[in-house]
């Protein structure tokens, strides 16, 4: 793997880009050594505490890369999504993602030679059904187009994404060790995090390289650092599950053509753990107190929840726990620090 300059290092043929919505490094033929992991079965790019179930409210118990970023966004809408679960509609552009996602992961069941643009393109309407069959409620996006002309137009965008996926890497040259990777580890003050890491090769030399797609645009160097968030992330999971740094994370933004590729030291990954060890006491702290406060931002338009949100006249539901439940995580079963493997 190639070794970037210090900080961040944007390459591609985006140019210029715009507000974060949501150069190939070399990659040798990679296979984790000793590892004990296996492919994650999780059909969509969620953490499993996420999917709105009917059982009854729980008090959070781990933390996913996408449940801290609602936190830091708006508490409350941490608190619909995970406490109370409220059911959230489908978008187009979420689900493109996860299609596009689908099909770039099985692309590399082909040998290298037939990984191809073409070959990926006619993984779409396949894996397009398989969506349809896991998540019913994503047909419903086009309940409206009786004559197919928006899924029509929405498929075309999706083979864009796929096709512009290979001007930025050659899949021909890379052999991951693994996909859509379920990975959790606990902390040792008892916090369990938890992800989905898109694909990680690693090296010969045993260097791993963390890749994570977007089917958005990248973000201007100044939302940089919030961007990487995730990527940090993931990268502190497999430093506390393997000892091991990761050489480089990277992610590809298959929406403006970029790559944006930050090199991690020890040193970042310990202020993660600080950030998400302070993260989770507020997270604690707002599930004993029944306090979780709305924070408007310009992202408030999109959310499915301003019904239940006071900041647009709506009242939230019931608070479903006592609110002297305690929110410690609960021992795992056999005294296990983590995993790598299926959710």
């Amino acid at each position: 793997m190639e070794s970037s300059s210090e900080g961040v290092a944007r390459v591609g043929d985006g140019g210029v880009v715009e507000d974060p919505a949501h150069t190939e490094a070399s990659a040798p033929e990679a296979v984790v050594p000793g590892a004990v992991v296996q492919e994650a079965v999780v059909p969509e790019k969620v953490v499993p505490e996420t999917v709105a179930t009917a059982v009854a409210a729980i008090a959070p118990a781990s933390l996913s890369p996408s449940r801290a970023g609602d936190f830091m966004q708006c508490p409350l809408l941490y608190r619909f999504r995970v406490i109370d679960r409220l059911p959230e509609k489908p978008s187009p552009a979420a689900t493109k993602g996860t299609l596009v996602h689908a099909v770039l992961e099985r692309l590399f069941d082909a040998p290298a030679a037939e990984r191809t643009a073409p070959r990926a393109k006619s993984l779409i309407p396949g894996q397009w059904d398989r969506l349809r069959e896991t998540r019913p409620e994503v047909v419903e996006l086009f309940a409206d187009d009786p004559e197919g002309e928006r899924l029509a137009g929405w498929l075309v965008e999706a083979e864009r994404l796929v096709e512009r996926w290979f001007t930025l890497e050659d899949p021909t040259r890379l052999e991951p060790a693994e996909r859509e990777l379920f990975v959790e580890a606990e902390l040792d003050s008892g916090l369990r995090l938890r992800g989905i890491i898109d694909r990680v090769d690693v090296a010969p030399t045993g260097e791993v390289r963390i890749v994570d797609y977007k089917t958005g645009k990248a973000p201007r160097p100044e939302y940089a650092e919030g961007a990487l968030f995730q990527m940090k992330f993931y990268a502190l999971v497999v430093w506390r599950l393997k000892n091991v740094v990761p050489r480089r994370l990277q992610l590809v933004y298959l929406g403006s053509g970029d790559v944006l590729t930050y090199d991690p030291v020890l040193a970042d990954l310990e202020r993660v753990e600080r950030k998400l060890l302070a993260l989770w006491e507020a997270i604690r702290l707002a599930t004993q107190t029944g306090e979780w406060r709305p924070r408007p931002t310009k992202l408030c338009g999109w959310c499915d929840h301003q019904a239940h949100c006071p900041e647009f006249g709506g009242t939230p539901p019931p608070y479903p726990l006592p609110v002297t439940l305690p929110v410690r995580a609960a021992e795992s079963e056999g005294g296990a620090q983590g995993r790598m493997g299926p959710g």
